[in-house]
This record gives structure tokens, C-alpha cells and sequence, in this order.
């Protein structure tokens, strides 16, 4: 009796060692960066029936994690948060207006989460720039679409870089395009969101 139980305990132990040495290498092989807010920029442009106009996003954060051993990279996570207050045109009454167009007393961030990689490809044969389409769901002032984000993606050694842009509605999240001077300036419905960010 007390053999075979040091015998299961034996096997139990042989079993756990395995599992662990097995999984150290899928740890190792993914790596996680974090976005860096003092460098790179976010953009928000549109159109108006006055002028064009774009915006700034001054706090921004977000993670990712790759795993680069393979002949191509792999993409395991990607989060992506932008604070809505922090979206800067220059001018205090047009950021007044996009703030109560987005209900940032109420929805605080503006969110990009990866859900799956539809294509990644190299951009040339001895190139560490890849095109990457990236399916995700992205939540505008409390609202969320599964969206389509497509960027270039730069991995050099401790950093990764991910640029690209997207054309939006804002009709699309069920906000109502910003209004001013009683209603005489209009803001377009189409927006373009464009990202140069870079990851550590």
C-alpha cells in the first residue's frame, strides 16, 4: 500500500515538472509592451462647414503582447485606451463641445480591444515592418462596434511601433455630430483616427 502511493505520488510530481518545463518556453516566447505616452501621437481629424479641424489625444495607454519566434509574428493581446478629456483642439469651446458630444462625464475612455488577427504580412522579404489587419471592438462614448483596424507594425528589439488609420462615424457609436454658434457651424459625421504610437 505505501508503495503504491509513493508510486502515484512519483508519478504526480514527474507530471507537474513536465507540465512546467513545457510551458516555460510558451511564457518566454511571449513578450508584453507597454505603450509609451511621451512618445508617438494619436489624431482625431474631421471637417466642419466652417473648417477642418483635428485633435489631439494627450493620455493614452495600452498593451501588447507578441510572440515573435515564429517566421511570422503573432499578435496574443492588444488593448488600447485613450482618456476623452484628454483629446486637445487648441480651442476650449470646441473641446467643450466634443466633450458633451462624447459624455465624458459619463463614459471617461475610449477603448480598442483586439478580438482576432485576420492577416499579418511582411511589407518586404528582409523587413521588420509588418501589415496587420486587427479585428477588435472599439467603445465611443459608450457605445461598441467590432471594427476592422488595419496598421503597420515595427518590432525593433525592446520596442514595437504601431502606426495607421481609420476612418469612423460618429453617427456609428450614436453620437451626434457637434454643433456651434446656434447650430450655424456643423461638424461633419465622418471622422479619421490616425496613430503613430510606439510600445516598451
Amino acid at each position: 500500500m505505501q508503495y503504491h502511493t509513493t508510486h502515484r505520488q512519483s508519478l504526480l510530481k514527474a507530471a507537474i515538472l513536465w507540465i512546467t518545463f513545457a510551458l516555460v518556453p510558451l511564457a518566454l516566447s511571449a513578450q508584453n509592451f507597454k505603450l509609451n505616452n511621451a512618445e508617438g501621437e494619436v489624431m482625431v481629424t474631421g471637417t466642419s462647414t466652417l473648417h477642418d479641424w483635428e485633435e489631439v489625444a494627450e493620455q493614452k495607454s495600452g498593451s501588447i503582447t507578441l510572440d515573435n519566434t515564429g517566421e511570422l509574428p503573432k499578435i496574443n493581446a492588444l488593448k488600447f485606451t485613450v482618456e476623452a478629456e484628454s483629446l486637445k483642439s487648441g480651442k476650449g469651446a470646441m473641446d467643450k463641445n466634443t466633450y458633451k458630444a462624447l459624455e465624458t462625464k459619463k463614459y471617461k475612455q475610449i477603448v480598442f480591444e483586439l478580438k482576432s488577427v485576420k492577416s499579418v504580412s511582411p511589407i518586404t522579404a528582409t523587413s521588420d515592418r509588418y501589415k496587420v489587419v486587427a479585428t477588435g471592438n472599439l467603445t465611443i462614448a459608450g457605445s461598441t462596434n467590432t471594427i476592422d483596424l488595419p496598421f503597420n507594425l515595427t518590432i525593433k528589439d525592446d520596442r514595437v511601433l504601431l502606426e495607421g488609420k481609420k476612418p469612423l462615424k460618429m453617427t456609428d457609436y450614436n453620437i451626434e455630430p457637434p454643433k456651434a454658434l446656434l447650430g450655424t457651424i456643423t461638424t461633419g459625421d465622418e471622422i479619421e483616427v490616425l496613430f503613430n504610437t510606439v510600445w516598451k
